[in-house]
């Protein structure tokens, strides 16, 4: 008996919106990384991209918990002596909340092809519009809103 793998024609990929606004950066992120590897497809295969396509709107209203907010920096390396570049989180939610989204994602997605494969299949938004009705996103709510979440430290 062989195993079966899908071929490029078999695999159909779904379009899903996921509303960000007042859900925890973090368990967003991995829910969001599993989609686009495809783990929650039955045809799952390791080295196949059979993921979906994500759409993330209202970026900007993301949460985060603890002291996230007033303490996590974001670095970024140019490649030149003395070209480290620093943000804080704050500062990168006003002036680029998509990026904030994007990096919690890309980095929990392999480091390979394969993973960059993957993260072209994410699309992220600050607000609640998007340019992709045409492909028919069905709306998904991946992460249960907590009770308390009201009560809870946003970065907003």
């Amino acid at each position: 008996m062989s195993t079966y793998f899908p071929k490029a024609g078999e695999i159909s990929r779904k379009w899903l919106v996921v509303d960000a606004e007042g859900q925890t950066l973090g368990r967003l992120a991995s829910r969001i990384a599993l989609i686009l590897m495809g783990k929650e497809n039955p045809q799952y295969t390791p080295f196949i991209d059979v993921g979906d396509f994500v759409v993330v709107i209202n970026a900007g209203k993301i949460r985060v918990t603890g002291t996230k907010a007033e303490q996590k920096t974001y670095h970024h390396y140019t490649g030149y002596p003395g070209g480290i570049k620093s943000e804080d989180f704050k500062d990168r939610l006003n002036r680029k909340p998509e990026l904030i989204m994007k990096d919690a994602v890309i980095r929990m997605l392999p480091k390979t092809k394969l993973g960059e494969q993957m993260i072209q299949k994410l699309k992220v938004y600050r607000d609640d519009k998007h340019p992709h009705e045409a492909q028919k996103p069905v709306p998904t709510m991946l992460v249960e809103k907590l009770p308390g979440a009201a009560n809870r430290v946003s970065a907003s």
